[in-house]
C-alpha cells in the first residue's frame, strides 16, 4: 500500500529519541521529542533530556579511538553501541516514554571528505538490538557518495525548526553557522572552539575552563594570534568543514609550539574565537543570531562576542542551548524515516540533497543475551 506522507506528516504526532556525541568528549547528550507538522511548519516538544558524562575510561577510548587497529576499531564501534543502547535504555526508564525511532549521531573518529569517508562509531544494529528500537544511525556517508563533506548536517533541522532567526550559532568543540542565502540554506564550520580551550585547560589541571576565569588572566600573543588567524581554512569559501585531523595537523601545533604561559595561550584563543565568528557574522551581514552549544556556558566567551559583534545574539532557555543538537538529530532521524530530504546539498556541497541516514531495524527482544547488554555492569567487562 503507498502510503501518503504529506498526509502523515500533517496529522501525526511522533515520538524520537536524539543521541548526539560531540568531539569535546563531555558525555552522551539524550532527548526525547515529540515531532508535529501542521501549515506552520514544523514543532516540537522536549520530554526529555540527559547528559550521560563519559568515566575516564570512555574518554580514553574514543580519544584514542583513531589509532586503534582496524579490528578493536570494529570492536569498539559494537561495544559503543551496545553502551549507548543500555543508556538509550535507562532514558526510556526515566522518562517513561518509548520513541518509534532512536537517531543516533554516534561519535566521530574519522573524518575525511575529501577521500570519500567519514567514519562514526556506535554501530546502530546493537542499539537496535539492545533496545528493540528500530535506529537510524550513519548519517554522513550518503551525502559523501554524492560528493559532499557529510557536515554540518544541523542545517536542516536550523531551517525547519529554528527558521524564525535570520542564523543559527553552535558553539560546540567546533564553531558552526547556519544561514538562508536568499533561498538557500548555507552553513560551515567556523573555527575550533572548546576542543581547544578544553585541551589547553587540562594543560593546568582542569577539564575545561569554567566561566573563562583561566584565559582572563592571560595576556594576548600577538605572534600566534597572527599565525592562527592565517591558517588557509578561513579562507576557503563554504561548503566547508573541520575536524580532528585538520585540527591535529593545522591547528594544534601552532599552539603546542609556542612555550609562553597556558594562561596566555588560552587568552589568545579566546581572541581568535572572537575574531573568526565575529568576521563570519559581518561577511554575510547576520543581524540576530541564535546562539546554543556549551559555549553559551563560559561567560569570557560570551561577553567577547557580545562586546565585538554588531549582530543581536538570542541565548534560549538552558535545555535549548545544551541539547539542541542532539533535539535536531532527533528529528534528522524522523525525516529519514519519514524519506524526507534532510542533508542540503547547497551547504555540504554534494551534487544533490539527500535523505541521510541508514536505518537498523529494531525488534523487542526479552532474550537473556539481550539483556545482559543493557546491563549497567556490561561496560565494566570492556
Amino acid at each position: 500500500m503507498k502510503v501518503n506522507l504529506a498526509t502523515n506528516l500533517e496529522k501525526s504526532e511522533h515520538i524520537v529519541m536524539g543521541m548526539m556525541s560531540g568531539t569535546s568528549l563531555d558525555g552522551a547528550d539524550i532527548v526525547v521529542c515529540t515531532f508535529n507538522k501542521g501549515s506552520s511548519g514544523w514543532k516540537y516538544k522536549l520530554l526529555f533530556s540527559k547528559t550521560y558524562h563519559y568515566n575516564t575510561q570512555w574518554k580514553k577510548s574514543l580519544a584514542e579511538a583513531d589509532q586503534l587497529s582496524s579490528e578493536k576499531l570494529v570492536k569498539l564501534n559494537r561495544d559503543y553501541g551496545n553502551f549507548l543502547g543500555h543508556l538509550a535504555n535507562e532514558s526510556i526508564k526515566i522518562s517513561g516514554v518509548r520513541p518509534e525511532i532512536i537517531a543516533s549521531h554516534g561519535h566521530t573518529v574519522f573524518h575525511k571528505p575529501d577521500q570519500g569517508y567519514s567514519l562514526q562509531i556506535g554501530y546502530g544494529a546493537n542499539i537496535a538490538a539492545v533496545t528493540g528500537v528500530s535506529v537510524v544511525a550513519d548519517f554522513r556517508s550518503a551525502d559523501i557518495a554524492h560528493g559532499g563533506q557529510g557536515a554540518p548536517l544541523v542545517p536542516a533541522g536550523d531551517k525547519l525548526l529554528y527558521g524564525q532567526y535570520q542564523s543559527c550559532l553552535n558553539l560546540g568543540g567546533f564553531s558552526n553557522i547556519s544561514f538562508d542565502v536568499e533561498t538557500k540554506r548555507i552553513a560551515f564550520d567556523i573555527c575550533p572552539v572548546n576542543i581547544v580551550l578544553n585541551h589547553l585547560a587540562t594543560k593546568l589541571g582542569f577539564d575545561f575552563d569554567k566561566e573563562g576565569i583561566l584565559g582572563r588572566k592571560g595576556k594576548p600573543l600577538g605572534l600566534l594570534l597572527e599565525k592562527l588567524n592565517a591558517i588557509t581554512y578561513y579562507n576557503n569559501a563554504p561548503p566547508k568543514s573541520l575536524s580532528k585531523e585538520w585540527l591535529n595537523k593545522v591547528f594544534l601545533p601552532l599552539i603546542d609550539a609556542d612555550h609562553s604561559s597556558f594562561e596566555d595561550k588560552l587568552h589568545t584563543m579566546y581572541k581568535h574565537i572572537t575574531i573568526q565568528i565575529v568576521s563570519a557574522m559581518e561577511k554575510y551581514k547576520l543581524e540576530n543570531v541564535f546562539v546554543t552549544g556549551g559555549g553559551v556556558h563560559n561567560s569570557y566567551l560570551m561577553q567577547l562576542l557580545k562586546e565585538y559583534s554588531k549582530a543581536k545574539l538570542t541565548i534560549p532557555d538552558a535545555d535549548t542551548v545544551d541539547f539542541k543538537e542532539a533535539i535536531v538529530f532527533a528529528f534528522l532521524g524522523l525525516l529519514r524515516n519519514l524519506n524526507v530530504v534532510n542533508c542540503y546539498a547547497s551547504v555540504t556541497g554534494a551534487a544533490n540533497n539527500s535523505v541521510c541516514g541508514t536505518v537498523f531495524l529494531g525488534e523487542k527482544k526479552e532474550s537473556e543475551s539481550v539483556n545482559s547488554l543493557s546491563n549497567p555492569n556490561y561496560m565494566k567487562k570492556i
